[in-house]
């Protein structure tokens, strides 16, 4: 369980499958039936073998898919939501709209004391594309329909989404990325999406375009988008995720005039929902029932 909360975690785990035995490790536990993990050391898995499912504290599973003695066999579940859909449609709405009203812009102006209104571009010309069509995708679209942006979504498979065009795979990336003038990334860290925000993808964005990653940081190339901001190709950035967390404090983004930066904010796991989520899965396992969640561990996610 993530270090800081533990006591909290138990307590919420306790009082939602009340007939269960809990150890927290490195306490001493014979194999359980079931684990919750959040960026586990490898040791865990050598000492207590889960038997039925592993729950990961979190959508992201990229770390937990790198620990070495992993068991194979061993289903792999992420949370769903649990709070989080809410909490990265507003962010992403908040962002988008920053992008749309130019708030950046108008407080350069009030600091150099201009008075000066700037010609707005229509919405019909700003189009917002979505990179990663899953639950928090869809979320994020539902929240910025009824601005009326044009919305655009990519995914690995072609997505039926009201209100939503939609694009899928590497042929029709170029066209997506060419119609979005915000780009929202709320893809999984995958040996396919690392990196995949280059110069060369970026650049295919429209001049004048934002990018807003609240993914994982490993999916832009850091250089490579300061050197489109400086270029004046992209007018903004807001990042939630990074490479190395929290960021260095030595590192560019901290203090370029284009870039908002936020300490990995837009979407925090809740400790109560995420327990009631992860207590009816295993209620459900119990039964025999499938339960959604599971991991591909070939895809990543």
């Amino acid at each position: 369980m993530p270090g800081d909360a533990v006591d909290e975690w138990r307590s919420a785990l306790a009082s939602a499958l009340p007939e269960a035995a809990i150890a927290v490790w490195p306490e001493p536990c014979a194999d359980p039936d079931y684990a919750l993990v959040w960026k586990p050391p490898p040791e865990l898995f050598v000492q207590a073998r889960p038997a039925k499912a592993i729950f990961n504290l979190g959508a992201g599973v990229e770390a937990l898919l790198a620990v070495p003695t992993l068991p194979d066999g061993v289903p792999v579940i992420r949370l769903e939501d649990a709070g989080m859909a809410e909490q990265m449609a507003e962010y992403v709405a908040l962002a988008v709209l920053r992008a749309y009203r130019e708030s950046e812009a108008y407080a350069a102006q009030q600091d150099a004391g201009r008075w000066q209104q700037r010609v707005r571009l229509p919405k019909a010309d700003f189009g917002i594309g979505i990179l990663g069509m899953g639950l928090l995708g869809c979320a994020v679209a539902a929240a910025l329909r009824p601005f009326g942006f044009p919305l655009a979504g990519w995914s690995r498979e072609r997505k039926s989404i009201p209100g939503v065009a939609s694009f899928a795979g590497d042929t029709q990336l170029p066209v997506f990325l060419g119609r979005s003038r915000v780009l929202v990334c709320l893809l999984p860290a995958t040996p396919a999406t690392r990196n995949l925000l280059d110069r060369s993808t970026l650049s295919q964005l429209p001049p004048g375009s934002h990018v807003v990653n609240v993914a994982r940081g490993e999916i832009v190339v850091d250089a490579d988008l300061i050197a489109l901001l400086d270029a004046g190709h992209l007018a903004g950035a807001t990042l939630d995720v990074f490479r190395t967390e929290p960021l260095p404090i030595e590192h560019p983004f901290w203090h370029h005039p284009q870039i908002v930066v936020t300490p990995h904010v837009s979407a925090v796991t809740l400790i109560v929902e995420s327990i009631a989520q992860i207590a009816s899965k295993i209620r459900g396992l119990e039964r025999g029932e499938p339960v959604s969640g599971a991991v591909d561990r070939r895809r990543g996610y």
